[in-house]
């Protein structure tokens, strides 16, 4: 059964989370520390979940240790390819169209709108944290699509650093391994990863926290996955064309001829 209560108490404390993140970036004048900051809005999401039931279930420890893993992995992978670094082209470019006073308007245009949506996505992990039907088997096909959708993303992420970290693959097209199969296959298995979490909240009896995995799958391809990383790549590196017309985007697929 839904717990309102508890659910909406997860928001201000992902929002309190954004606001120190915020005044960190104001600091460094660089917001791209968001992205460090995304998995851990629902690590922290959990954490008040599992603290806000009166006892945690087989299930509730099974899905918290879940996104304890795969939230490190995110975060320590992202902030290791950041470091230094500058602004993401993609926060250069939306600090550009909200001058002046981004660093005021950040606030919300970047990090409470991010707490925000993990918020709505961590209804599935709310949902499964809550339950109290004892484990059965759609919990252990549920994680296993989590193993899966963890080793997509994992796998792509390290090939992918390891393309752009040979000096004579500067300018070519990563379309080796698991991205010669698809475009994007660390989205893909993260895609595949919250699937695995709705189904862990379905053997729970919690079928309706379906809005999130929804949700997720929704903004990996449209809004700041698949469609934003591809809105001008082709004009940075002309050579993307014609992976774009052999390879699929999203879902795996042998290239096209």
């Amino acid at each position: 059964m839904m717990n309102w209560s508890l659910y909406q108490s997860g928001l201000w404390w992902l929002l309190a989370f954004a606001a120190l993140g915020w005044l960190l970036s104001v600091a460094r004048r660089n917001v791209t520390l968001v992205d460090s900051q995304w998995s851990l809005f629902f690590l922290l999401a959990a954490l008040v979940y599992v603290h806000g039931v009166m006892m945690v279930t087989p299930r509730g420890w099974l899905v918290l240790v879940l996104v304890a893993v795969w939230a490190a992995r995110l975060c320590i992978y992202l902030t290791w390819r950041n470091w230094g670094s500058h602004e993401d082209h993609r926060y250069q470019q939306i600090r550009r169209n909200n001058q002046p006073h981004f660093w005021l308007k950040s606030l919300y245009i970047v990090f409470a709108l991010q707490a925000c949506l993990a918020w709505l996505i961590s209804l599935t992990i709310h949902a499964a944290i809550t339950a109290t039907a004892p484990l059965n088997w759609l919990d252990l096909a549920g994680a296993a699509l989590w193993l899966s959708g963890l080793a997509w993303e994992s796998v792509g992420d390290w090939q992918l650093a390891r393309f752009k970290a040979a000096p004579h693959n500067r300018g070519k097209v990563m379309d080796q391994g698991l991205w010669r199969l698809s475009r994007h296959p660390n989205y893909f298995g993260e895609s595949v990863l919250w699937w695995g979490y709705w189904l862990i909240a379905c053997a729970g009896g919690a079928w309706w926290s379906l809005p999130a995995p929804l949700l997720m799958t929704f903004m990996l391809l449209k809004v700041s996955g698949v469609s934003l990383l591809e809105k001008d790549i082709g004009e940075r590196r002309p050579a993307y064309a014609d992976y774009i017309r052999r390879t699929s985007a999203f879902i795996p697929q042998f290239p096209k001829k």
